[in-house]
């Protein structure tokens, strides 16, 4: 089945793990972006002209009801969760999950809904578990889960936790991560390797 979309999630350390994946992305890459980097409600308006400087793609903060277009990186607004629906964006203001808004689950969520099997969801460095419940709502409907290695990893606690939780289909180091996704959407239906590698990597990093 062709993925039709990536959405990433990711909190400390995170505009460094954005750099570095978003920098080896060619213009021509074909899919969607849609990222949650957690941030304050009074942050920095400018982080997708910051994050844009390290693209290829270009990068914007969606607004309500703008449709979903391929090669695009979506960064989610400060303040606002950000979901899919109709293949469209949609802003919110509910409660934050897990003290977050923009909060990684209700991408992650929203996106396994629309898209089902067609997901990509990617887990980088992190402080907390927000993008855990997540990113297994996007592995029960077949999609395919990507998680940075905590030795990578800024901070290391949301991709240990997600490890622990789903076993992802791959754990690798950040700088191998935007490969991946170019092998990815390049030839579908690659292997998925990680089931005993992320066995493994589970027991690491707790029980």
């Amino acid at each position: 089945m062709q993925s039709e979309i990536i959405v990433i999630g990711t909190s400390t350390g995170g505009l460094k793990a954005l750099q570095t994946l978003l920098c080896s992305l060619p213009a021509s890459f074909p899919l969607p972006i849609v990222v949650v980097q957690h941030r304050g409600k009074v942050s920095d308006d400018g982080l997708s002209e910051f994050l844009g400087d390290f693209s290829c793609l270009p990068v914007n903060e969606p607004e309500d009801k703008q449709p979903i277009l391929p090669g695009y990186v979506y960064l989610a607004p400060r303040d606002y969760h950000l979901l899919i629906q109709n293949c469209s964006f949609a802003l919110s203001t509910d409660p934050p999950e897990a003290f977050a808004r923009p909060s990684i689950d209700v991408l992650f969520e929203s996106a396994a809904d629309e898209f089902q099997e067609r997901t990509i969801g990617v887990i980088l460095t992190g402080a907390n578990r927000d993008g855990v419940r997540g990113l297994a709502a996007i592995k029960s409907r077949g999609g395919l889960t990507i998680v940075e290695n905590p030795e990578t990893a800024v901070c290391g606690e949301l991709p240990a936790a997600a490890i622990q939780r789903l076993a992802p289909d791959w754990i690798v180091p950040l700088h191998e991560i935007a490969p991946l996704l170019l092998k990815l959407t390049e030839v579908q239906g690659a292997e998925r390797p990680a089931a005993r590698e992320g066995a493994e990597l589970a027991r690491h990093y707790g029980s």
